[in-house]
């Protein structure tokens, strides 16, 4: 069985690869414009990875000089 971050990897790919699908591009050409968009997967998949392995550094940890 996969874990589940396999599967948010493989699935990310195979979005970015409908993203530049020429098939797609032509229904977005024809003015295919729906609420919930291939980004909006794609972010999706983002969050729900961080959630299950969050990166080594918070935001709020990051140092910033003037």
């Amino acid at each position: 069985m996969k874990t589940l971050s396999q599967l948010i990897t493989e699935a990310s790919l195979l979005i970015g690869e409908i993203s530049i699908h020429p098939d797609y591009e032509a229904l977005i050409k024809k003015g295919y414009y729906p609420d919930l968009t291939v980004g909006d997967a794609y972010t999706a998949l983002v969050y729900l990875s961080c959630e299950i392995d969050p990166p080594p550094i918070k935001v709020s940890e990051i140092e910033v000089k003037p």
